[in-house]
């Protein structure tokens, strides 16, 4: 008999610029290897290389109704996925906010090349499926995501993993439950993807939320935010 091929996905936590680091992560099975790349070339290299199932991207794929583009000042701010995450009262920062184009600039044209090579990319929002799971943010506690992961099955994470190769083996493992069938599209094909309900039972993660940030300090922390790795 031959032997059932496992389920290849790469995750990728895509900085708003190519001079800071983005988390990639190859998940074949439930085993894990991560790495940081720098430019689009790395990491479509990456991917033409593992020649993955899906390919979960941490960024904005998609533009508010009536926008086309992101630099248009017209349209809505919220997309249907975004009002989604809100009545899970799950936090984020809107694509139309300042620091957040660059971010998904890139990442719109990452998904439109991945395309181009045969590969499915879907946007995936770490900090969403680490709600569900009960896991900190990396911003909280690196370690404890680390732990977190390592809990739910993923093997081979080095604990000198960065938060950025953390948050890519978050939307890897999202993406292997999706073709699980244990996950979803808030908003449809073109939403974020997020597991499905909860992990042993525990549906409000026991990590502290962050407190509510006010408006400048909100927009402070998503420009440190998108110019790096994490967009939200």
């Amino acid at each position: 008999m031959s032997r059932r091929l496992p389920l290849v996905v790469v995750g990728i936590d895509l900085a708003g610029s190519p001079r800071r680091p983005t988390g990639v992560c190859l998940l074949r099975g439930m085993r894990a290897d991560t790495h940081i790349a720098f430019s689009d070339d790395e990491i479509l290299r990456a991917v033409r290389q593992a020649r993955p199932h899906l390919v979960p991207i941490d960024a904005p794929l998609s533009l508010p109704r009536g926008r086309r583009t992101i630099h248009d000042r017209s349209g809505e701010h919220l997309r249907d996925c975004d009002r989604a995450l809100l009545r899970r009262g799950i936090r984020f920062f809107p694509v139309t906010l300042g620091p957040m184009r660059m971010l998904t600039d890139r990442g719109l044209g990452l998904k439109k090349k991945l395309r181009a090579m045969g590969y499915r990319a879907v946007e995936c929002y770490p900090g969403a499926a680490q709600d569900v799971w009960g896991l900190p943010r990396q911003h909280q506690s690196r370690k404890g995501l680390l732990a977190g992961l390592v809990k739910l099955g993923v093997r081979g994470l080095k604990r000198t993993a960065t938060s950025d190769e953390l948050d890519a083996a978050t939307a890897a493992l999202t993406g292997r439950w999706l073709l699980l069938g244990r996950g979803s599209m808030l908003g449809g094909e073109g939403g974020i993807l997020i597991p499905a309900g909860c992990h042993n039972g525990v549906r409000n993660p026991p990590w502290p939320r962050r407190p509510p940030l006010s408006r400048g300090t909100e927009s402070r922390s998503a420009s440190r935010k998108t110019t790096g790795s994490a967009r939200r």
